[in-house]
């Protein structure tokens, strides 16, 4: 029974979707065709029809989809540890010293090799 409920949601998805991208094209043709009105109308416009195909998008299976993927994103991040001020601190100082330590160890290995080809070469 779930199945059928499911085929015939996505039997609708693609004429939501036609909607979808009918009123993003409607944003853009209006935006150009409306070229003499003021910029705060257009945007206005341009900012309605984008949100209402947003509303269009989200009643799809995908929309449905992306939204729980969010919720579940928003609740993994805040089970997420995060460092404390200090250990940032020490784990950014830790990582500069050993930049400059390897860099200073690749510019010596660099200046001795180069002394030693002018050298070779005379």
């Amino acid at each position: 029974m779930k199945h059928n409920a499911e085929v015939q949601e996505s039997r609708h998805d693609g004429l939501k979707w036609a909607v979808v991208v009918s009123l993003l094209v409607l944003a853009v043709v209006g935006n150009t065709w409306f070229a003499d009105q003021a910029l705060l109308y257009r945007v206005l416009g341009v900012v309605a029809l984008c949100a209402l195909a947003g509303v269009v998008a989200f009643t799809t299976t995908r929309g449905r989809e992306l939204a729980e993927l969010a919720r579940a994103a928003k609740k993994e991040i805040q089970r997420v540890v995060w460092p404390t001020r200090p250990e940032t601190v020490q784990t950014t100082a830790i990582v500069l010293v050993a930049v400059l330590v390897v860099g200073l160890m690749l510019w010596l290995i660099d200046t001795l090799l180069g002394w030693a080809m002018s050298g070779v070469i005379g």
